[in-house]
């Protein structure tokens, strides 16, 4: 629990950093943006006035100046609409793009007053022309690089996210397989020993029963070592009676579980045949009912429903335990969660590795609430 509170933390360190550096890139960018604009705004002011000087040059003497002029012609980016007193439109770095030019350029002029605010040209208290401008192409351009930064950022995280969970499943899998192998061959040391002194005791007078009762237990053994073994390595899936399969699940841990845990089955109908491997199904069937029962403590109803679906079979596992919070709904089969004093909280993560990776099933917290119970539900598809 530490561990991951821990790399909680430092998961939402390294967000708020991003987000910090994001948001300080995105404002530099519209600080940028807005630079350019006044230096736009600017420019069309100078034009304006040089418009005005142009004018009063030609009523002092009669004669056009240079100056004025080449201000006006050095104009080669911004898109520019001039209306002069009587209402004709002229326009400068603007497609024409119908015969109908002045309709046309007096639309435009309307949506670029909506961007920019238009500069009027005035001499002797007189209007003698309007200036409409809009975004240069830079501008344009720039509008959109903060859109195109955010995406690459994106596409970086999500690529950096990838490999990091690539490494962290292979990481996983390495450690499950090791696990796996090192557990199963434990086991098989002493359980090679059980069997022989079984088959000691057979010669003795010993009673039967007792004889039977170590050969279930060993045979228990033996379940439990096939299954570690197949955890390790990609298991062998065969076409299996799922609904014999939970019925002997089922069975098994009602015979081993306390008179107080009253088990309701309501299986299917006949068998139904799913693509399994029925060591390591009955391994996630047998851990949710121990769930379910640790989350009793021991006394309460224990449900196990069987639902026929055309193309898929549903089980659905309740009890009457304390509940889940909704947060917990994903958390909780995550390796090493466990709300449990003692555990590993293995049995959920190995539950839900076994249904969706190995049967390509899919496992879930159906519905829970807390203090009345929880309900998981196992999606498995048919056999075809």
């Amino acid at each position: 629990m530490k561990l991951s509170s821990n790399r909680s933390i430092i998961n939402w360190v390294v967000i708020l950093v991003s987000f910090i550096i994001v948001s300080l890139i995105l404002w530099n960018t519209y600080r940028f943006f807005q630079k350019f604009k006044d230096e736009e705004r600017i420019k069309m002011e100078n034009f304006s006035e040089a418009q005005r000087e142009l004018v009063k040059t030609q009523d002092l003497d009669g004669n056009i100046s240079e100056l004025p002029l080449t201000i006006i012609q050095s104009n080669t980016t911004t898109p520019m609409i001039i209306e002069d007193s009587k209402g004709v439109f002229q326009s400068n770095n603007v497609e024409i793009r119908t015969e109908n030019n002045q309709q046309y350029l007096k639309k435009l002029s309307e949506k670029f007053a909506k961007e920019n605010t238009p500069i009027q040209v005035i001499y002797n208290g007189e209007v003698l022309s309007t200036f409409y401008y809009g975004n240069s192409d830079l501008l344009n351009k720039l509008k959109y690089y903060p859109l195109a930064l955010v995406l690459i950022i994106v596409l970086f995280s999500g690529l950096i996210y990838f490999f990091y969970q690539s490494s962290r499943v292979a990481s996983q899998n390495k450690l499950w397989t090791a696990m796996a192998k090192e557990t199963a061959h434990q086991i098989g040391t002493p359980l090679s020993s059980l069997i022989g002194w079984s088959e000691l005791l057979k010669t003795e007078k010993v009673n039967p029963t007792y004889i039977e009762e170590i050969n279930n237990d060993i045979n228990r053994l033996e379940t439990i070592t096939e299954r570690f073994s197949k955890i390790g390595s990609i298991p062998q899936l065969t076409p299996t009676d799922i609904v014999q399969a939970t019925r002997n699940s089922v069975q098994y841990l009602e015979a081993r579980s306390s008179q107080m845990i009253t088990f309701n089955s309501k299986l299917l109908e006949g068998a139904v045949l799913i693509d399994l491997n029925e060591a390591l199904y009955s391994w996630t069937i047998e851990n949710l009912i121990k769930n379910s029962i640790d989350a009793m403590k021991g006394k309460g109803d224990l449900n196990i429903v069987m639902e026929d679906k055309p193309e898929e079979v549903c089980i659905l596992i309740s009890d009457t335990g304390q509940g889940l919070s909704k947060k917990q709904f994903n958390t909780i089969f995550e390796t090493g969660y466990t709300t449990k004093k003692r555990g590993w909280g293995l049995g959920l993560s190995l539950a839900k590795r076994i249904i969706e990776q190995y049967h390509d099933g899919k496992i879930k917290v159906l519905s829970s609430e807390l203090g009345k119970g929880t309900t998981f539900q196992i999606t498995l598809k048919k056999s075809i």
